[in-house]
């Protein structure tokens, strides 16, 4: 039987101040058109979700891919497969009340992390929405947290 290659840890980490400079361009040129441009990120959807910072507690507001789900949205901490969780994560995890605004609607939701039990169910709908999803799992030992975001 054919051993299988390794599947490719994540190579190149931008430095975060690349990151934070251009997820703020991205809110700042949404914000400009009223929110009729710049809604995607390389051709996927994306939501900009306010939540309050764990350590911080401030106001922050980040674009943030997003699978629709029920009335509401689910929100994957994968991080591309990388080892760590997102620091957007522990945010949410802390403060769960949050607001999410695409293509001129905003919620009010409030998120909780998916069960073990739940998950079976979610990551079929988290993979057919973005199905780079799948690969994210196999890169990684970590359980990929899963937020389900409900209307309050």
């Amino acid at each position: 039987m054919a051993e299988q290659a390794p599947v490719e840890k994540n190579q190149f980490n931008p430095p975060k101040w690349i990151l934070k400079t251009m997820s703020r361009t991205h809110i700042f040129l949404n914000r400009l058109t009223l929110g009729k441009m710049f809604n995607t990120l390389s051709g996927d959807e994306v939501c900009f979700v306010t939540m309050t910072g764990a350590k911080s507690g401030r106001s922050i507001t980040i674009p943030l891919m997003y699978v629709p789900y029920k009335n509401g949205l689910l929100l994957v901490a994968s991080r591309g497969g990388s080892p760590n969780n997102p620091v957007w994560y522990y945010n949410i995890a802390k403060n769960p009340d949050i607001s999410v605004r695409y293509r001129g609607q905003k919620m009010t939701l409030k998120a909780r992390l998916a069960t073990a039990d739940e998950k079976p169910e979610l990551w079929p709908v988290c993979d057919s929405h973005y199905a780079p999803y799948a690969d994210y799992r196999a890169r990684t030992d970590r359980d990929i947290p899963i937020f389900v975001c409900e209307p309050l």
